[in-house]
């Protein structure tokens, strides 16, 4: 199983949201490169990264900062956030982003997934899927979609969607467990690499993760509030 440690970017800054709430932000450091940094020094192969800006308003507003990430550090990051065209994904690409993470514009156009995947290829443009209750939801989180969560997956699979980052917003950033319920639901139903996200709080929350077959798992809070340690973590399951 694949760990992601995440940075979490708003006005420049690393932070951690409570269940997606922008108006409830915890700043972690003014210097998110540092922070890669840490990560990458713990033994991390990859780092996920979001403009929260951008999620919000729907182009990027960060990316100075997630340059210069990249810039500095030798592994690959994912990114998502605000990225809602063929003309952003090109950008963020060339910039040195590995790989983008499509959330609202895959819910409300599927068929901009399709022709991002037939250019880019799906190595390059992975689906994000944030869900409450099994409902996704769009625009930075602050509006529920009419989908089911595991109906859209399904949808993406057809178009050539082969990773998904799954969400459960309710669980983000409260250190409460993930949602092993619907996460395991996702990864058998659509037999897609599923990248489970929101309430890691432990490494027997990683256990359980690792139980069901998640491809991966991306951790936030924890790592920032030391209740796991990322070293340790990736000697168990990276």
């Amino acid at each position: 199983m694949k760990l992601f440690p995440a940075i979490d970017i708003k006005n420049g800054q690393c932070v951690r949201l409570r269940q997606g709430s922008f108006r409830d932000v915890l700043v972690y450091s003014d210097i998110p490169l540092k922070v890669a940094k840490e990560w990458e020094a713990s033994g991390a192969s990859y780092i996920h990264v979001v403009d929260l800006d951008g999620a919000l308003v729907g182009y990027s507003v960060n990316e100075a900062v997630i340059k210069e990430i990249i810039d500095n550090i030798n592994i690959p990051i994912q990114l998502g956030g605000g990225i809602r065209s063929i003309k952003d994904i090109e950008n963020k690409l060339n910039l040195g982003v590995s790989r983008v993470i499509i959330g609202t514009k895959a819910a409300v156009d599927p068929g901009f997934m399709k022709e991002a995947i037939a250019i880019f290829g799906s190595d390059k443009v992975i689906a994000g899927i944030d869900a409450k209750d099994g409902i996704v939801a769009v625009e930075g989180w602050e509006k529920l979609s009419e989908y089911n969560a595991v109906t859209l997956a399904l949808e993406m699979k057809n178009i050539g969607v082969e990773t998904i980052v799954y969400t459960d917003i309710a669980k983000d950033g409260m250190l409460q467990g993930p949602n092993i319920h619907y996460t395991a639901e996702m990864i058998e139903e659509t037999g897609l690499d599923i990248i489970a996200s929101g309430g890691v709080s432990s490494l027997k929350d990683l256990e359980k993760l690792s139980e069901i077959n998640a491809y991966g798992a991306i951790i936030g809070k924890a790592l920032y509030e030391n209740n796991i340690e990322l070293k340790k973590a990736i000697e168990m399951f990276g």
